[in-house]
């Protein structure tokens, strides 16, 4: 079975911004949805976010924390939290197990067909990330998912402990 490379792509319009990702999506991508999370932090006139991951196969922890830090930029400023539109029963069920419903409105298909908005969407071309600015993502990436919920806590707290000790003898 061939495993296709994740892709993210993204639109803005109207003050709905739609980030949409699709195949593997793994820490390789983090750099690019980290620098979306933080433009959504200071994007003016922006009313709503929509995160579709029906053409997803997999997303792994690193890149479900920003999605979560996605939804820590927004807090206060929407009227409604971002929308993560899921239909692999897989994703979903990370997306459940991680108290991403605590954060998000969960939906396997959208309220409507494709609109104008998707045919916008763009391919965001993957930032390169050093070795060091990886593995600070994934800390990052993992703290924010641990600060979800007991059982991400639980999970992580391992993982954050060790990428802690590489970093301060790294540095």
């Amino acid at each position: 079975m061939l495993i296709e490379e994740g892709r993210i792509k993204a639109a803005f319009d109207s003050g709905v911004f739609v980030l949409k990702l699709c195949g593997d999506v793994r820490l390789t991508l983090c750099a690019t949805l980290d620098s979306q999370a933080q433009r959504l932090a200071e994007t003016p006139g922006l009313t709503a976010v929509m995160i579709d991951l029906r053409e997803a196969t997999n997303v792994d922890s690193t890149a479900l924390g920003f999605l979560a830090k996605v939804a820590m930029a927004v807090k206060g400023r929407l009227e409604h939290p971002p929308t993560i539109i899921a239909n692999n029963p897989d994703v979903r069920k990370m997306l459940d197990v991680m108290g991403f419903s605590r954060f998000f409105t969960l939906m396997e298909a959208p309220l409507q067909q494709a609109s104008t908005l998707t045919s916008a969407l763009e391919d965001l071309p993957a930032e390169p990330a050093d070795e060091e600015g990886l593995r600070e993502r994934i800390l990052e990436a993992h703290r924010i998912l641990m600060h979800m919920n007991e059982h991400n806590r639980e999970q992580f707290q391992p993982l954050v402990e060790m990428l802690e000790a590489q970093n301060s003898t790294a540095h």
